[in-house]
């Protein structure tokens, strides 16, 4: 039988965005449904680190460039956000491409812009 990675972090990462999602629907730009989470993940004890500067790597040495993950959580998820009428291959491929460039093993991709919260889990 196949583990989940991180399956309770994740779990808990994912309701309290559907928290969030529920108490203020979709339709608002990223940085509200970031700063309500960011609320709910101290509400619900999720340790979590907001615009988190992460370092990118090629051939295994640190470039000069880095990207901000919206959140860490757990010191082992990146967690990237989007408020969009559905998520596009592109924003699959960014969240795929943090994950190869930076070595962490799981990101999670949320959209708030949808009617019901979508998420998809995504491996390194």
């Amino acid at each position: 039988m196949v583990e989940i990675l991180f399956k309770e972090e994740s779990y808990k990462i994912i309701g309290a965005c559907m928290e969030v999602h529920k108490k203020l629907g979709a339709g608002f730009l990223e940085s509200v449904y970031a700063e309500a989470l960011e609320l709910e993940f101290i509400k619900e004890d999720i340790p979590f680190e907001k615009e988190k500067k992460l370092s990118v790597y090629y051939d295994g040495k640190p470039l000069k460039k880095f990207f901000k993950a919206d959140f860490v959580c757990f010191n082992t998820i990146i967690l990237e956000l989007k408020s969009a009428k559905f998520l596009a291959d592109a924003d699959y491929k960014q969240a795929v491409n943090y994950l190869k460039a930076t070595k962490f093993k799981l990101s999670i991709l949320v959209n708030f812009g949808t009617p019901s919260l979508t998420y998809k889990r995504i491996l390194n």
